[in-house]
């Protein structure tokens, strides 16, 4: 009897035991069960505010790298982790921040002022030199450039440039919009236009401002066959062609070409024929790491000027008026810069040389006309810049050009300087030119010593240029 107590009791504490593990492990699920339906249910919930945070940040800028960094798996250790966090978050702030500030200039144009002064002592009088300043002691306001630029819209920007300068005659100020144009920033197929008053892209030293010349004076082919600067009315088209290499392709057409030449005198009616046309092709090459070469080809070309620059009147006593305009030229640049010093020291030389092949109406002294006659003329510049310090800089230019009538007229021109910029908005130049004439000129050789003073205030885009 007592061996059977004992075995029901020893089946009744295993079922007692059974049953309340059981128990145990049924609590236990439905715990675990329960936690998992919560962390589910988190997991949605942190998911539906991740994509509100992406579809509200999406249009944002900078926000798309931020929202790539947020989503890809965390690495590293706990430090690290918690490092990656804090950098996001303060991405993330800085934008939300960006988005409430209110910047009152945002939608104000950049504006900045050039001043450009000229001490200078002559030799002879400008009867004698052909100059249109005074010889002797002269100081001379040659511009004061104001420059406003800004972007019109995501696909152009606009510029203007408006300058003043003093007259020779009367000192009085006369101001001129020198640029006014605007220019597409998106076009398709490597294109870029533009349009308004602007200097056309023609040679190497034509289209840049007298401050960013490498000397005190523009070349005196430049001004014989341009007229200065290559300022035009009209439109410009530049391709960018879509080669490994680079090369550069660029056509104009305008109603004027030259600084200081008129538009053509045509009367009441312009034709496509009384238009000035222009093109340039560029390149560029890296010859060694150090050496690089730009040439350039450009031309110009008016079928029918009429009487663009009023009469020339000639040593024979007979009278021209242009009837065809035609210009070629030729440049290029060849520079040192050392990759390791190129700050301190750079070594640049500069050559263009144009021809000028115009057409000219004649007539003699008792205004009887004459045979129309061509004049071929042949003008060039070279000049050698070398800058040994970050602050000095000095260079030679020759000029040699004979004139657009006349070839028979030939000048020489040799003129040294040495630039001294204090710094990036305040440079000084000192220079000296020996000018020289043939007979056939009737001009006399004369002396001049130039301190060039040149100062920049506010944004000015180009800034000073080694070119």
């Amino acid at each position: 009897m007592k061996p059977l107590i004992c075995l029901l009791s020893m089946l009744f504490l295993c079922t007692s035991s059974v049953t309340a593990f059981g128990q145990d492990i049924s609590e236990r699920l439905n715990a675990l069960e329960s936690a998992l339906k919560n962390q589910a249910k988190l997991i949605e919930e942190q998911q539906k505010t991740i994509e509100a945070l992406k579809k509200e940040m999406s249009g944002r800028t900078g926000i798309i790298a931020a929202q790539q960094q947020s989503t890809q798996p965390l690495q590293g250790s706990p430090p690290e982790l918690k490092q990656k966090v804090e950098e996001l978050n303060e991405k993330l702030d800085q934008v939300v921040e960006a988005q409430k500030k209110e910047i009152p200039s945002v939608f104000n144009p950049a504006i900045g002022l050039v001043g450009e002064t000229i001490f200078s002592y002559r030799s002879k009088g400008k009867d004698e030199t052909g100059s249109d300043r005074p010889g002797g002691f002269d100081a001379f306001q040659r511009s004061v450039e104001l420059n406003v630029s800004a972007s019109v819209d995501p696909y152009a920007k606009a510029y203007a440039v408006i300058n003043g300068s003093a007259d020779a005659a009367t000192g009085e100020a006369a101001f001129n919009i020198e640029e006014a144009a605007v220019q597409t920033t998106s076009l398709p197929w490597n294109l870029e236009l533009k349009a308004g008053r602007f200097f056309g892209e023609f040679g190497r030293l034509a289209y840049i401002h007298d401050h960013e010349l490498p000397v005190v004076n523009r070349p005196l082919a430049l001004d014989q066959y341009i007229g200065g600067e290559s300022r035009t009315d009209g439109a410009q088209l530049n391709w960018l062609v879509p080669i490994d290499h680079y090369l550069s392709l660029t056509i104009g057409a305008g109603n004027q070409f030259g600084g200081d030449q008129p538009p053509n005198n045509v009367g009441t009616t312009r034709h496509l024929s009384g238009i000035n046309y222009w093109g340039r092709l560029s390149s560029y090459f890296d010859l060694t790491p150090n050496i690089s070469l730009e040439p350039g080809i450009s031309g110009l070309w008016n079928p029918k000027t009429v009487d663009r620059g009023g009469q020339f009147a000639q040593a024979d006593g007979s009278i021209l008026t242009e009837r065809e305009r035609r210009l070629v030229g030729a440049d290029l640049v060849l520079s040192y810069k050392p990759l390791r010093n190129n700050q301190f020291e750079t070594l640049t030389w500069g050559t263009e040389l144009l021809y000028s092949n115009n057409r000219y109406d004649a007539i003699d002294t008792s205004s009887n006309p004459l045979p129309g006659r061509t004049v071929g003329a042949l003008g060039l510049y070279s000049y050698l810049s070398y800058k040994f310090h970050r602050q000095w800089t000095t260079a030679f230019l020759f000029d040699y050009v004979e004139d657009a009538q006349n070839k028979q007229a030939k000048t020489y021109a040799y003129s040294p300087n040495l630039t001294w910029n204090l710094s990036h908005w305040n440079q000084l130049r000192f220079q000296y030119t020996h000018t020289d004439h043939n007979a056939s000129s009737g001009l006399r050789p004369d002396d001049a010593v130039y301190l060039q003073w040149t100062w920049v205030i506010g944004s000015h885009s180009h800034g000073w240029q080694q070119r």
